[in-house]
């Protein structure tokens, strides 16, 4: 799933207008690679079942940590990215939605970046 998800945001050229490929990455950001970026975390991870077992369908949620020097930025970048997520459908993923979005700007921290962190829910297939 880890492959699919980030492959859909490197393939995005909304997305990748913003933020290169090499800045979208599980886990955190290579250091000194700069900003705008995006960082990937998965939050949850359920595999479904069935009385007879496993049943091959899988439910997540993953965090997408979009960052820039500027609010705008990390909220241009946020909204490129749930303009193409929400809703999804395609490959192994059933179905990708929207859940929750925050906002952590502090205006008088100018020394770090902004960031607007989006939370997706993921149903897919696993191969």
């Amino acid at each position: 799933m880890e492959m699919a998800f980030r492959a859909l945001l490197t393939g995005s050229a909304s997305v990748t207008a913003l933020v290169p490929s090499s800045r979208i990455s599980w886990g955190m950001l290579g250091q000194g690679l700069g900003l705008p970026a995006i960082v990937l975390t998965v939050v949850s991870d359920r595999e479904g079942h069935t009385l007879e077992g496993p049943d091959g369908l899988s439910m997540g949620r993953v965090q997408v940590d979009c960052y820039g020097v500027t609010y705008a930025s990390a909220k241009g970048v946020a909204r490129a990215v749930r303009a193409l997520l929400d809703g999804y459908r395609g490959g192994s993923f059933r179905a990708i939605f929207h859940d929750a979005t925050r906002d952590f700007t502090d205006a008088n921290a100018t020394d770090r970046p902004h960031r607007v962190s989006l939370d997706f829910l993921t149903n897919w297939r696993q191969t």
